[in-house]
């Protein structure tokens, strides 16, 4: 394509008020692929006001499929204009067959878009989606989506705009409410239009924010105020959780627009969300989110960047993706409020200016916050069953895996320490017809939440689904899925160890250099140690559980960073 043709490019934006905020490094990516075009983008009027002002938008025009452009008729009329402004290019953030429908009457002659929906005759340029057993945030679906026309780097966090004269506006109406520019502000969003399914209990979002609000209050000698938000239609939600705070609250559920919700959400030094359109907006605002994740996949719709928490409850059924749950509601259910105000005390001690550290994690008796992160550029690769988890043989159901004793805090203390965490595991359960890959999933996604809650969330998973006749360049202890990591993570093999409990993971550490620790609850007599020699699976040290294996990795470390210490002054 001669980029330097390309003066006009109408972008086709997705319809969701989340889906749109997550879209947007995306174009920005796309005006620095075409610096001298006019970029207009084409979305619904919720999503337009989203946009308004927007840096990389020449226009933004609405499709009122509920007005104007409702019908066969109005989509033709829309059509009719967009033929009229002549556009060389169009993007199709939208997966719709409606999307490629429009542009294809429009006569845009180029036309991009993912092979979605059955619509890849009407695209001059289908894009191949990606496997769905690869999951991808929609920051980067979207994001990648242009890399055919040359886009290259990752995308930076979301970015929204709003006018001074629009914060000012907030203000004033904040100061209507009692709100003083020196109040802390936490904003809560207990609803969600999207289905009853995504909603956490109203009586814990109430007790979690008092809680938050008295901690707060007892740290330092500022004031704080809540801010509840919400679309039309929850108003009494909103009521009904102001009634049993103590706390001042200024309740604007269904009474902001758009623009209006940016610049108070913009307020904030804190949003308390279920998985909604707002909180998109405060991680695009950079407010820390603390967000609470039941059928949906934390995986690919969390809040974009390093400042937000993702709290969630690992049951089997999710993500479910459903709007109502038809059993008992218990990846919502089994959040707790100390879950969530954990959480939320977290991320408001660490933002800068606000008040002093607070709260049950304030302090940490080893200091570990305050030290060197001794495992900075550190890979450590686990392996599954054993080494984590109880193995049963086939685990074939997601709610029967259990954490080996002491695993979470081990972990975490890995993860403190700077560490990447990375499973590698056999799984030939698949091969063989056991179990499914949806089976796989569901227990990864349980291995996962469960140490994401002890604060010793994975890094990665790679698994080896073949059967062991397969001749798979990937099966332990060949190094396929090690490979994939180092392309992947841009893994440092030279500063990486392995823990498992069979020979194998310890001939895979000496096949890719990695340092091995085997952890067996079995006496390891000399006739043993043989035995692995002549397997050429001698590890580096044999530890009888996870926190001793992770005492020899930080003891190691140290040592290597104080050999390196000494190296360096004598160079000097």
């Amino acid at each position: 394509m001669n980029k330097g043709a390309v003066k006009r490019i109408l972008v086709r934006g997705p319809n969701w008020l989340g889906d749109a905020v997550m879209c947007e490094p995306a174009l920005g990516g796309l005006q620095r692929l075409f610096p001298e075009a006019k970029i207009t983008l084409l979305v619904k009027p919720a999503v337009a006001d989203l946009f308004a002002g927007h840096p990389a938008l020449t226009r933004v025009l609405t499709y009122d499929s509920k007005g104007r452009h409702m019908g066969l008729s109005g989509k033709w009329a829309l059509a009719g204009e967009l033929r009229q402004q002549g556009f060389d290019l169009a993007i199709l953030f939208q997966n719709a067959f409606e999307a490629a429908f429009l542009t294809f009457l429009a006569s845009v002659p180029r036309r991009y878009g993912y092979a979605t929906d059955g619509r890849s005759l009407l695209l001059s340029d289908p894009v191949a989606p990606p496997d769905r057993r690869t999951l991808v945030h929609q920051v980067h679906y979207y994001w990648d989506l242009l890399k055919p026309l040359g886009l290259t780097g990752d995308p930076a966090e979301p970015t929204l705009v709003v006018s001074p004269e629009e914060e000012q506006a907030m203000a004033g109406r904040f100061a209507k409410g009692g709100l003083t520019e020196s109040d802390i502000v936490v904003g809560i969003n207990p609803g969600s239009t999207y289905g009853a399914a995504k909603r956490w209990l109203p009586e814990r979002f109430a007790e979690a924010t008092e809680r938050l609000c008295r901690t707060v209050c007892e740290s330092g000698d500022r004031q704080v105020c809540v801010v509840i938000f919400g679309a039309k239609g929850e108003e009494r939600l909103g009521r009904e959780i102001a009634a049993r705070l103590t706390s001042r609250s200024l309740v604007l559920s269904g009474a902001t627009t758009i623009r209006e919700l940016m610049a108070a959400v913009k307020r904030c030094a804190l949003l308390l969300t279920n998985d909604t359109g707002p909180m998109h907006i405060a991680a695009a605002f950079k407010v820390p989110v603390v967000a609470i994740f039941g059928p949906t996949d934390w995986r690919t719709t969390s809040p974009f960047g390093d400042a937000h928490a993702v709290v969630r409850q690992p049951v089997d059924c999710a993500p479910c993706l459903l709007r109502e749950c038809p059993i008992d509601h218990r990846c919502m259910t089994g959040v707790s409020v100390d879950q969530v105000y954990e959480a939320a005390a977290k991320r408001l001690s660490g933002s800068s200016g606000l008040f002093g550290s607070f709260g049950s994690n304030q302090t940490n008796p080893t200091n570990q916050i305050n030290q060197p992160n001794i495992l900075d550029g550190v890979t450590v690769f686990l392996d599954r069953d054993g080494t984590l988890n109880y193995d049963p043989g086939y685990l074939k159901i997601a709610a029967d895996l259990k954490l080996l004793t002491g695993v979470g805090p081990a972990l975490a203390r890995l993860r403190r320490a700077g560490a990447r965490l990375v499973v590698v595991t056999n799984q030939s359960g698949v091969g063989r017809g056991i179990i499914t890959l949806k089976d796989l999933e569901a227990i990864h996604a349980r291995l996962q939440g469960l140490l994401e809650q002890q604060d010793a969330a994975l890094d990665a998973i790679y698994f080896c689904p073949h059967h062991p006749n397969d001749g798979c360049h990937c099966r332990k202890p060949n190094i396929g899925m090690v490979e994939r990591a180092v392309s992947e993570l841009q893994v440092d093999l030279r500063r990486s160890y392995l823990i498992g409990d069979h020979a194998r993971d310890i001939q895979l550490a000496h096949r890719v250099g990695a340092k091995a620790i085997l952890i067996t609850s079995e006496p390891v007599d000399s006739q043993t140690l043989g035995r692995l020699e002549a397997e050429q699976a001698l590890p580096n040290i044999v530890a009888k559980s996870m926190t001793e294996a992770v005492d020899w990795i930080l003891a190691d470390a140290a040592k290597s960073a104080s050999e390196r210490e000494r190296r360096e002054r004598q160079e000097s």
